[in-house]
């Protein structure tokens, strides 16, 4: 919607900023109605300078723009599932030196979301079990939010995972959306360290629509040691197997990692924390999905009305720190008996 040259986005529907403007143009004139009596009517020019600043907030919320500036435009009419690998050996040190495994696919996983800007995401997890953490959403903030409060499968439940663990669960999300979209392509990142601990032989991963994506492998050969939880003293998980107690160690298999990559149809990458994800998307991504390139953008003018809005508001504060200064001036004056 636009006025002229300025162009709206609201964060909010239309009708329930305009609901909330009557009600504080109601309340505005109810407040000051009552208050006409009052010496130098103070009250109602609190009441006013209040709601003033509240009607410039909603007009933030309408989030008024001018064209100009450039945004990077992607194709957005795409499905994006990150299938991440929480098994307790995702708490392995031995990423990008002594980070966790897990801490590597949140930046990278932030990162593609980042360069994918636009599409759909959804987040699915496997340990013992897969679940979905969060649906197909075009709200970047709620992954990024799902992300940070991933944490490894704690070991008192670990019953051993398979890294095939989301196979099913993942080709139903797929085919249900493919079912509801049919010419929205599909694309898959699975991030794990490769180490399979069940006893039964991983699934073959499905290919059916997807269209793309990457196997991102976390970890090293030589492996690393695994805290028992994420609190800072919290102890190592130690080898219960050995004769010789000691720390658990988890390497990762690569070999596992190329393999499901074959099976899911896309190219494998090593993470290390050291190369950026572009390379790896410019070999995830099918040609007709590359970004479309600089597009034209908009200036936002919200921000101008929000300050607006905080600099009225600064009158109560002050206000009151006036009165109390005042105050204290009075009780200084007054003669001691």
């Amino acid at each position: 919607m636009a006025a002229g040259t300025v162009t709206f986005a609201p964060i909010l529907p239309w009708p329930v900023i305009a609901l909330a403007f009557v009600c504080v143009l109601a309340f505005t004139g109810w407040a000051v109605a009552t208050t006409r009596g009052t010496p130098y009517h103070r009250p109602a020019r609190n009441t006013a300078f209040r709601c003033a600043a509240v009607v410039l907030l909603l007009l933030a919320a309408l989030r008024p723009g001018l064209p100009g500036g450039h945004s990077q435009t992607a194709a957005a009419d795409m499905d994006v599932y990150f299938v991440v690998d929480t098994s307790t050996s995702m708490a392995a040190e031995d990423y990008n030196g002594a980070e966790t495994r897990l801490s590597g696919v949140r930046k990278d996983v932030m990162a593609v979301a980042k360069e994918l800007a636009g599409a759909k995401f959804a987040l699915i997890t496997f340990d013992s079990k897969a679940s979905v953490r969060m649906p197909l959403t075009g709200d970047a903030t709620a992954l990024q939010t799902a992300m940070t409060t991933l944490q490894p499968q704690n070991t008192r439940y670990a019953k051993g995972s398979s890294v095939s663990g989301a196979s099913q669960l993942l080709k139903e999300k797929i085919a249900a959306a493919h079912k509801e979209h049919p010419g929205r392509p599909a694309l898959v990142f699975y991030a794990g360290d490769g180490e399979n601990t069940s006893a039964d032989a991983p699934a073959p991963m499905d290919a059916s629509n997807v269209a793309g994506g990457a196997v991102l492998g976390y970890g090293t050969a030589e492996g690393g040691r695994m805290k028992e939880t994420t609190d800072a003293d919290a102890g190592y998980v130690r080898d219960k197997t050995s004769d010789t107690p000691r720390d658990a160690v988890s390497k990762a298999d690569e070999a596992q990692l190329r393999s499901i990559a074959e099976q899911l149809k896309v190219p494998y990458s090593h993470r290390t924390g050291t190369a950026p994800t572009s390379d790896m998307l410019g070999k995830a991504q099918p040609g007709a999905l590359v970004a479309n390139g600089d597009g034209p953008g908009r200036v936002e003018l919200y921000w101008l009305l929000a300050l607006a809005a905080f600099l009225i508001a600064l009158n109560e504060p002050l206000r009151h720190l006036g009165a109390l200064l005042n105050l204290r001036s009075a009780q200084q004056k007054e003669p001691s008996a």
